[in-house]
């Protein structure tokens, strides 16, 4: 089916979404054409997590090394979703497939979840027709009310992120995916970190966020957690190991593993590719108050998958420091020397930002931006034959 225009290139409004932020129409100046799309085709990237675990902060990382402007660092808050366009990409909430409303999964006595409570045909069939080159209609789950909007007109960019529960869960959907990652949170920091969000964004009581996750946890091993089997690349984050039986869940251990073999990517690194390192920075050069921080790079296997890792203990005291770091650190896909610390600086403000999950989030991001350009470029290039009668 022939691409269309869907505008004129007037200013585009477009609805913001990440996790269930509130629905703000917002103005983005630029063309909305399948046209775009076609010239290299829709490259979709997959990033699944369960609820309260980073998919939003992680979206405002990658949207902002893609491109996008200040409403990828400053989103509303709220409860109602839409979708984020930001640049050349676009952000869907895969909650908008929710089947059932909130009435709806009570009565029946399923969580979000289940996959009863989704409409992964839909699903398919929109992605497919997204990375097709054609616009859909896609529904629209309201956080604050827990009923099903009308839905909203989305067009085909040259980058789709979905995010949320289940992007690698339906085989169909896996299959469009051209990249996929995974936010593996451990059970202990996940429960600290979602207290924090829904206490303080969503007015939840600590009772109800106990219940939440209890209820929750057996769909999550089910249906959510075997997902990261699939991933490209795992960000996994668990209790640091600096400070003896530490419950508290301020300082982090975080692990960024990396595929190998992946097309298009290759992982980054530790000061000498495939080698095993352990290293803790130079004082002199890297502030860090107690408990101090460490590095570490190794080959492993993750699900039968030969995979590198890279691994960061503690937290930064000063960001900018960082650069010591990066010039350590190789295969970034940066574009100019310092492009992760100053990434980092400018969004200095996120949660993680003084750890590994901000400084891997980063990294992550670079690397789907390097990606996403080598796949557009390889679509557009005319077919061998073509090229040799050139």
């Amino acid at each position: 089916m022939a691409a269309t225009s869907l505008s004129s290139p007037s200013t585009t409004t477009a609805a913001i979404l990440l996790g269930g932020w509130r629905r703000r129409t917002v103005a983005f100046p630029f063309r909305v054409t399948c046209s775009a799309a076609a010239a290299g085709g829709t490259v979709v990237i997959g990033l699944a997590a369960d609820s309260g675990c980073g998919k939003s902060t992680f979206m405002r990382r990658l949207t902002s090394v893609l491109g996008g402007g200040t409403a990828a660092a400053a989103p509303p808050r709220g409860g109602e979703p839409g979708t984020l366009v930001e640049g050349d990409a676009t952000v869907i909430c895969l909650d908008d497939y929710h089947s059932l409303d909130r009435a709806g999964r009570k009565a029946k006595g399923v969580t979000a979840l289940h996959p009863r409570a989704n409409d992964f045909e839909l699903m398919y069939r929109q992605v497919r027709a997204l990375k097709d080159g054609r616009a859909v209609e896609k529904p629209i789950y309201n956080h604050a009310t827990g009923l099903l909007d009308p839905p909203e007109l989305v067009a085909p960019p040259r980058i789709l992120v979905i995010e949320g529960l289940h992007p690698m869960y339906d085989a169909r959907v896996r299959g469009l995916l051209d990249f996929s990652i995974y936010l593996d949170i451990s059970s202990e920091i996940k429960f600290a970190w979602k207290i924090q969000r829904d206490m303080a964004e969503r007015g939840h009581s600590l009772e109800s966020i106990k219940a939440s996750i209890a209820a929750r946890k057996p769909d999550f091993d089910s249906y959510i957690d075997p997902q990261k089997q699939y991933a490209d690349a795992v960000i996994e984050v668990l209790p640091t190991r600096l400070i003896p039986d530490d419950d508290e869940g301020e300082v982090l251990r975080v692990k960024l593993i990396m595929k190998e073999g992946a097309r298009h990517f290759s992982p980054a690194y530790l000061f000498d590719e495939g080698s095993t390192i352990s290293w803790i920075p130079c004082g002199r050069k890297l502030s860090c108050s107690y408990p101090g921080i460490s590095f570490a790079y190794f080959p492993d296997t993750y699900f039968g998958h030969e995979v590198s890792v890279l691994e960061m203990d503690g937290r930064f005291d000063k960001l900018d420091e960082l650069i010591y770091v990066e010039s350590h650190l190789s295969n970034l896909s940066t574009r100019y020397y310092g492009e992760v610390t100053q990434q980092m600086l400018k969004h200095a403000d996120l949660p993680g930002s003084n750890n590994g999950t901000g400084l891997f989030q980063t990294i992550v991001g670079l690397k789907i931006r390097d990606l996403c350009e080598q796949i557009v470029a390889e679509r557009a290039a005319p077919p061998p034959a073509l090229a040799a009668v050139a």
